[in-house]
């Protein structure tokens, strides 16, 4: 009995091993551990970030939105081009309504896949090769819808759907992709957001005030939180929470200039006062404490 039963144990998991999902996970943490691509996304990475693009480069992250603006801005053309799609299954004379379709979604392709890239050039080493799959299937995807396109402004409609169909068959690959960088990987997600429901309710001591350097970032904890905690001339004390919303980066080993924070790891800066992210990659506000000081011991509860 305890044979039969190791057996079907054994059989069980083996099953598990090898079903699909198990199959595309393993594949896609194969595809973040590669050192392959590291050559070709560090010459894309200086690229793109090399681009003059000044505060439109915020605007591309999406800080103004308060959350990635990439994912809203390929709902244009995935839409339209599904839209396509659904045209050419349908019987009767509607060519010319998938063909402008089709070429919406490829104006559209540009904005999506610049805000993109943007935030994918500051992201870690593993988001950066799985990112740069994702952007070259989209490229693919793209470049078929383009042949449709032309395809069809030929007159040349079955062809037009045939590589139309191609397409959606690629970018929905990068699409899939692109999920493991959002939901496995938590691009664009706010690293920050857990603080308020971690830390201690009401007053919590952080440290000896004299034991704070004037002007420097430091580690503290309110609970078991880590946070910054920044002593300025006057004796104020601020604190912010020390995982940065973009990508947890440790702000308290950062630099201050002009009353913020700067992340060590990809330069968000946060005003000290309240948290509010005034330059990016970060899209969402740091977590800010108020403070105060009672004999000598600096106190702090989260806003």
């Amino acid at each position: 009995m305890d044979t039969l039963r190791s057996t079907a144990v054994t059989a069980a998991r083996r099953a598990v091993r090898s079903e699909g999902p198990g199959r595309v996970l393993a594949a896609m943490d194969r595809l973040e551990r590669s050192e392959r691509l590291d050559s070709a996304v560090d010459t894309v990475r200086r690229a793109v970030r090399a681009l003059p693009l000044g505060p439109v480069r915020d605007v591309l992250h999406g800080r103004w939105l308060g959350h990635p603006v990439h994912p809203l801005l390929v709902q244009v053309p995935i839409g339209s081009w599904l839209s396509a799609g659904v045209l050419d299954l349908l019987p009767g004379d509607r060519h010319r309504s998938a063909r402008a379709l089709v070429g919406v979604g490829l104006a559209a392709a540009a904005p999506a896949a610049a805000a993109g890239w943007a935030d994918w050039a500051e992201s870690q080493r593993p988001q950066l090769r799985v990112g740069l799959v994702h952007a070259a299937a989209n490229l693919i995807g793209v470049a078929l819808y383009a042949g449709s396109f032309l395809a069809r402004v030929r007159g040349r409609t079955a062809r037009g759907k045939v590589l139309g169909f191609a397409g959606m068959t690629v970018v929905g690959v990068g699409g899939a992709i692109g999920g493991h960088l959002a939901y496995r990987q938590a691009l664009g997600a706010n690293h920050a957001e857990a603080v308020p429901h971690l830390v201690p309710e009401g007053w919590q001591d952080v440290g000896d005030l004299a034991a704070l350097p004037v002007d420097q970032p430091v580690r503290r904890h309110v609970g078991e939180v880590p946070v910054a905690a920044v002593r300025r001339p006057d004796g104020t004390v601020h604190v912010l929470a020390d995982w940065c919303s973009h990508l947890g980066g440790p702000l308290s080993e950062g630099t201050l200039s002009d009353g913020c924070v700067r992340c060590p790891w990809h330069g968000s800066r946060f005003r000290l006062d309240d948290g509010w992210n005034v330059r990016g990659p970060a899209t969402a506000p740091q977590p800010a404490f108020d403070t105060r000081t009672v004999d000598g011991r600096v106190q702090a509860r989260i806003r």
